[in-house]
């Protein structure tokens, strides 16, 4: 299936985002806790929160590009 350009664009985001989402997971797992202060860790974790939920948006849109065509 042919995407539009935006479209190309959305899919190649959300690639872009999952892989800083696999990092962040990682360093959030890894022992990040004992780097960096209680206030920057738990901003980490809300940062992590925000960014799943922008990923599943935008899985939602790309599922809507495939279904509308």
């Amino acid at each position: 299936m042919s995407l539009k350009p935006h479209q190309q664009r959305v899919v190649e985001e959300k690639a872009e985002l999952d892989d800083k989402l696999t990092k962040l997971g990682a360093a959030l797992n890894g022992g990040l806790r004992e780097k960096v202060s209680v206030d920057e860790f738990s901003l980490l974790c809300e940062q992590e929160r925000v960014m799943r939920e922008y990923s599943e948006i935008l899985a939602r849109r790309i599922a809507n590009f495939r279904s509308a065509r």
